[in-house]
């Protein structure tokens, strides 16, 4: 029998500051990565002051983790310890794996008006997969199919497949699915997620009903329960939202700010390395 998800719980994205002085919201991450495995933390950069993210993520480290980040408005210069240097425009991903270790930076420039809107994501990598060679993926906006469904939905098929059309993302380990939902006033989206998969949704726009009783707003996440399909029903306003879900890693997780490991002595190990300037195993050390 089918059964409709139902919330687990519902976040509210809080204020916080990264980087160098970056203001964003976090949806979760730092003390319920546990609840959201294999997903270990969601930020919601998106601003009209460019005080706020101007600033930037200037070089810093990473393992073990993926890192994605989606644009909706604005640039974002990047460069890493491959060598590779660019810019994440409006609509485009930076499917990031870290691996064995990446340094890189991110420089939020927003656009002519001032606005910089955009997420990222991490996600968790396996135990068996955490030394393994980093590895970069941009997508341009073009390169990322959308669907409309009957119900006259909008679907951006970033990883994942709506309708049997499939996003560019593939050969992901927690085989991932992220998908951006515009629902019309008054419509449903309803989609089919497997049971054994942690699921959730963040608002991003208007609002709705996204599980039974559940109505979500602007910068509000819910958490789904077990189930096989989530329904998002759209209030008089429209909701546009993210619907991210992955296949759980069960795994113990050491983690110590940009990265995360599976034991203490593994973490030690990474800013050990880090100081004595063996961190990179693949590439090199970018000039600062």
């Amino acid at each position: 029998m089918s059964r409709r998800r139902s919330a687990q719980a519902v976040y509210d994205a809080r204020p916080t500051i990264e980087g160098a002085g970056v203001r964003l919201r976090r949806v979760f991450g730092f003390g319920n990565e546990h609840a959201f495995d294999p997903f270990l933390m969601l930020d919601d950069f998106r601003s009209d002051a460019p005080a706020d993210f101007v600033p930037g993520f200037p070089w810093h480290p990473h393992r073990g983790i993926e890192t994605i980040t989606y644009v909706l408005r604005g640039d974002v210069e990047h460069g890493d310890s491959l060598g590779n240097r660019g810019v994440i425009g409006s609509g485009d991903v930076q499917w990031m794996t870290a691996g064995s270790g990446i340094i890189h930076q991110e420089m939020p420039q927003g656009d002519d008006g001032g606005h910089m809107w955009g997420f990222q994501l991490w996600a968790n990598l396996p135990a068996a997969e955490k030394m393994r060679d980093p590895r970069y993926r941009g997508l341009t906006g073009a390169g990322i199919p959308s669907v409309v469904t009957e119900s006259g939905a909008t679907v951006r098929v970033i990883a994942g497949e709506v309708e049997g059309v499939r996003g560019p993302v593939e050969g992901i380990v927690i085989d991932p699915e992220y998908l951006d939902v515009t629902v019309p006033a008054g419509a449903e989206f309803t989609h089919t997620i497997d049971p054994d998969r942690t699921a959730f949704a963040y608002c991003i726009a208007g609002g709705g009903e996204f599980a039974p009783e559940v109505p979500l707003e602007d910068r509000q996440a819910c958490l789904y329960a077990a189930g096989d399909h989530v329904r998002v029903r759209a209030g008089d306003d429209g909701v546009r939202f993210l619907l991210v879900s992955g296949r759980p890693l069960g795994e113990p997780i050491a983690w110590g700010g940009p990265i995360v490991m599976n034991t203490a002595d593994e973490l030690r190990e990474a800013f050990r390395e880090y100081e004595e300037g063996t961190f990179v195993k693949v590439g090199s050390v970018p000039e600062r």
